[in-house]
């Protein structure tokens, strides 16, 4: 589980609910729910974005949700391991050995990268394929990550909506000024259910989707870069510098660590 993201989500709806007990009090917290206010905000937030997509992405797009919670397994440092060992196994063997050391991998794009230089597919076809799926890969992940920061931008808009609503109704009774608080106070409920939607839910669960994107799919490269190398008969050393690259120098140096340990 990822803590960050739990730890985040959970401390937001803390600093807002200190807030707001704070100056109304335990007392006065049914200040802040108006059932009008909600349905006008999530209602129109959650059904604009329906109309502007397909059911099977709006659907998947919700599930996207629980993504944020699971702390993507990326281990860049123990693939360049595996790259360089394979790439050693290739030098002594021949490149039909790694045929049967796909067959222990179980990442499905690195399999099917050793699977087609056993193969004997040209080197340019191999990265053309594995490109072909990556591209894929992250359109799927872009689709998801689209949908949380349009309906981060749906919330405000709609709140807004609820708001002239509200002050709409104010006018009306501007003959009573008992009446025009209360009535301020619910048009403006529906600004801070939009602005809540927004930047307690949309815009953090988009970020973290897009945190996570940038590593799998640097993870990916690496594993093009690596088994396109081993196609070449590159030496394992050149291999190892070369997959380093894509590590900041602070991790470089770690890696190279812990190489030397398992030696």
């Amino acid at each position: 589980m990822d803590l960050a993201s739990v730890l985040g989500l959970l401390l937001c709806f803390g600093m807002c609910a200190f807030g707001i007990i704070n100056s109304a009090g335990i007392a006065n917290i049914n200040r802040y729910g108006d059932a009008a206010s909600a349905i006008i905000t999530f209602g129109g937030a959650f059904f604009a974005i329906m109309a502007s997509t397909t059911m099977s992405n709006y659907i998947g797009g919700f599930k996207s949700f629980m993504l944020v919670f699971k702390a993507p397994a990326i281990d860049v440092q123990g693939m360049i391991q595996q790259i360089i060992n394979l790439s050693n196994v290739a030098r002594k063997e021949g490149l039909l050995s790694l045929e049967e050391a796909a067959g222990e991998l179980e990442d499905d794009f690195m399999k099917k990268g050793i699977l087609l230089i056993v193969d004997g597919t040209d080197p340019d076809l191999v990265r053309g394929i594995l490109e072909t799926e990556l591209v894929s890969l992250e359109d799927r992940h872009k689709s998801k990550i689209s949908f949380w920061e349009d309906l981060g931008a749906m919330g405000p808009a709609w709140g807004m909506i609820g708001t002239l609503i509200g002050l709409v109704n104010m006018l009306y009774e501007m003959d009573d000024p008992s009446k025009l608080g209360p009535n301020m106070a619910v048009a403006l409920i529906t600004t801070l259910y939009g602005s809540l939607l927004a930047n307690w839910i949309c815009t953090p669960v988009a970020s973290k989707l897009k945190v996570n994107n940038a590593s799998e799919v640097m993870l990916k490269e690496i594993m093009i870069e690596g088994l396109l190398s081993i196609q070449a008969g590159e030496n394992p050393r050149v291999i190892e510098e070369k997959l380093k690259s894509f590590l900041a120098p602070a991790d470089r140096t770690l890696a190279t660590d812990e190489g030397d340990g398992g030696e």
